[in-house]
This record gives structure tokens, C-alpha cells and sequence, in this order.
């Protein structure tokens, strides 16, 4: 009886520390959604007049507007260091630095050099792309690289700020975009490294946009945003399956939304928002176009009929999804930036400042709960750079990256 009962509490220990790492769990760029939406419940609803707690600092990231990846308790993030662009792995419990790998080269620019993509976990291989353009794949444990490719080599050129882009892992592929006229977006083997196919049908160049999924008349979908259009490509077979122009300029980055039918798309320098619908036999139908929502790179995230983010020169923005028509709008609280969201709050962290807000996700209006500065701030920064690197939340934690300096914080509270 005393073994039964000993037996059931390990099973029961076992399944709520389960829970807990799965909770904790952060494996990709946006999250397990490509969304930038944590399920987490329990977290502070407002903060203390200094912020939440810090529960650590780590100062050697190195340079770059890497995103973490967190899966249990480990993190995965890009730098550059030691004349070389590095996939490090951190603990999260305390931020001790456990291995590091070489992925190649650094990427200088004049905006900042370094990695700028948030690396993509899978069971035991973690996948990331570095500036320059050579996607690896790594083991989780200690590093040790299993396989690389280079867009260069599948026919990409080297976007005028580098590769950004996240790598997507979709069953057995692993899927990006080196762009150009050998096809735009490709596939391979998540073991092998493998090229499984490529769009000989699309061929347009890479931009700054993340690939996410979709499933529609019975077919998985990859969609991803390029400069002139928004496309839809078969997951299995790689082939193009419908196509929708859109006015992008200069830089198209923030990831793609999907709900269902309807795809929504923003991007910055004047090109607006855009929202189409998949019909019978991949058609599309453009539902709506304007320029009330024309976001940068902060991202913007969906809460039930309402989009959130920050919009050039219009301020933090609600913006119904369904008809493009704003909600409401506020300038004077806080500048341009990226935000995430968790258990019924944004975390908005403007990028000129390092102005760090949490306010409800409402469409009543901007209704602040919190703010603190983060303190202290890299000295590495390119003087044309600003804090890029979205937050992430995730096992109680907040994750703040200034090039060097990662930051965890405490969002549960005891």
C-alpha cells in the first residue's frame, strides 16, 4: 500500500512538473503560436512603482536583436562574439551560460551588427538562422552542430539588413526563405538537413517577415509576406497556391496573422494594413486595405476581434480585425516599440528608451498598470540602433534583450 501510494505521488509530481515546463515553454519566435500570445494565467496585474522584480542579468549576449527561445529550463539566443556570430544556451533558472556555438561569420551593418532571428526548438535539435545567411541545426544538450545550409547557396541574396527571418519547424521540415530566382522559400529534412523541395514558381527576394500556418481546404499552407506580395505555398509539395499583391517598401517585417480563412498583414514606411480572406479553389478576396495600422517591426497581436500594436506616426493602436477600423489610438504614453501579450496584459517596451509598460488588453482605451525603465543599458549599441528585440513572457518570467544584456524578470510574484 505504501509503494502504491509512494508510486502515485511521483506520477503526480511527475505530471505538475510536466505542467509547469510545458507552461514555461517558449520555442519558437512569437511562441508556440507564432503569435506573441502566452497561455500563462497568474501573473502580476500590476506592478510595484520600481517594476517587477529582476531575477537576473546576463551581460554577455553579445551583439544582436536576437529573441529568446525558451524551452523548460533552458534558453536558446543568437550573438555576436569573439568575431563570430554564436547560438548560445543559457539556464534560465539563473542565466549560467551552459554552451555556445559558432554559426559563422558576423553581419555588419550600420544599424547594428549580429544576428537579428529568434532561434526555433524541436525536441532534441534547435534550428536558427544567422545574419549572413547560414541556417544550422544544433543539438539542444550541448551544441554540437548536426548539419548547416547557406540561402546563398539555394540561390538568396543577402537582404540589404541580413536575415531576420525565424526558421519554422512544421512536422518533418524545417522551412525558410533565402529568396531569389532558384525559388523563394524552401524545405528540408528536419534530420538531415536534406533539400526536400524549393518554389521553382516563386522567386521573388527575402525580406524581413517570419513564415506561420495555415490550413485550408484540407491542405497545410505556409504563408509569408514579401515586399510585393502576400503568398499562400502548399506545405507537402511547395508549390504556389495563390498570390495577393501588396505595397510593401523598403523593409517588410512583422509576421503575417492568421484566423481561420482570413490573413491580416501591416508593414511600415506608408504601407498600411491589409486583410484577405481564402475562398474555394486558394481564391482570395481582399476584405480590406488602408494605412490606420503601419507597423514597423514591433509586431502586432490579435485578442479575440481586435488587433494591438504600435502604428507610425498614429501611436499604440486598437484596430478592429474583422473591418480595419480603429478602436482607438494613443500617442503621448509611449513611443514606437514592440509589445507582447499574457494573461490579460500587454507588455509594451518602447524602443527609444527602454520604457517598459504593462497596460490591459482593452478595446476602452490605453489603461496603464505599471512601468519601469530598464536600467542598466548595453554601451555596445550602434549609435543608429535602438532596443529591437521583442519581449518574450513565459514561465513567469520577462525576458528583456539590449544587445549584450538579457534580462529576466519576475512576473509571478510570490
Amino acid at each position: 500500500m505504501k509503494f502504491v501510494v509512494c508510486l502515485g505521488a511521483v506520477l503526480l509530481s511527475f505530471l505538475v512538473n510536466l505542467s509547469v515546463a510545458d507552461e514555461a515553454n517558449w520555442p519558437q519566435w512569437r511562441g508556440p503560436n507564432r503569435d506573441d500570445v502566452s497561455q500563462e494565467t497568474g501573473l502580476l496585474q500590476s506592478w510595484p512603482e520600481e517594476g517587477p522584480e529582476r531575477v537576473w542579468l546576463f551581460k554577455d549576449c553579445g551583439l544582436g536583436y536576437s529573441g529568446p527561445a525558451v524551452v523548460g529550463d533552458r534558453i536558446y539566443i543568437l550573438g555576436a562574439r569573439q568575431d563570430e556570430e554564436q547560438l548560445l544556451c543559457l539556464r534560465a533558472s539563473d542565466g549560467k551560460e551552459l554552451w555556445a556555438t559558432s554559426i559563422g561569420e558576423i553581419l555588419e551593418n550600420g544599424w547594428g551588427d549580429g544576428p537579428r532571428s529568434t532561434p526555433t526548438v524541436d525536441g532534441d535539435r534547435v534550428y536558427a538562422l544567422g545574419g549572413q545567411g547560414t541556417l544550422v541545426c544544433c543539438n539542444t544538450h550541448d551544441g554540437t552542430l548536426r548539419w548547416s545550409k547557406t540561402m546563398q547557396d539555394l540561390g538568396g541574396e543577402l537582404p540589404m539588413w541580413g536575415y531576420c527571418e525565424s526558421p519554422l519547424v512544421h512536422n518533418d521540415f524545417v522551412i525558410c526563405t533565402p529568396g531569389g530566382e532558384q525559388g523563394a522559400i524552401v524545405a528540408f529534412d528536419k534530420q538531415s538537413g536534406q533539400l526536400v523541395w524549393q518554389t521553382s514558381d516563386l522567386t521573388a527576394g527575402a525580406h524581413y517577415s517570419s513564415l506561420v500556418t495555415a490550413e485550408h481546404l484540407g491542405r497545410s499552407l505556409c504563408i509569408q509576406l514579401f515586399e510585393g506580395q502576400l503568398i499562400g505555398v502548399d506545405l507537402e509539395e511547395g508549390s504556389l497556391l495563390w498570390s495577393e499583391p501588396w505595397v510593401g517598401q523598403a523593409a517588410v517585417i512583422p509576421t503575417p496573422i492568421v484566423w481561420g480563412r482570413k490573413i491580416y498583414v501591416t508593414s511600415g514606411y506608408g504601407a498600411g494594413c491589409m486583410m484577405v480572406e481564402m475562398g474555394a479553389n486558394h481564391s482570395i478576396t481582399k476584405v480590406y486595405d488602408n494605412r490606420l495600422m503601419s507597423n514597423h517591426h514591433g509586431g502586432v497581436i490579435q485578442i479575440g476581434e481586435h488587433l494591438f500594436g504600435h502604428s507610425n506616426k498614429k501611436g499604440w493602436t486598437c484596430q478592429e480585425f474583422d473591418t480595419g477600423e480603429k478602436v482607438w489610438q494613443e500617442r503621448g504614453e509611449l513611443g514606437k516599440g514592440a509589445i507582447a501579450y499574457a494573461d490579460g496584459r500587454f507588455y509594451c517596451l518602447g524602443e527609444d528608451d527602454g520604457e517598459v509598460v504593462l497596460i490591459a488588453a482593452s478595446q476602452e482605451g490605453w489603461q496603464e498598470h505599471g512601468r519601469f525603465r530598464l536600467e542598466p543599458q548595453t554601451e555596445l549599441r550602434s549609435p543608429r540602433g535602438r532596443i529591437w528585440t521583442h519581449p518574450v513572457i513565459t514561465g513567469g518570467r520577462l525576458y528583456l534583450r539590449d544587445q549584450d544584456l538579457l534580462f529576466s524578470f519576475d512576473v509571478r510574484g510570490k
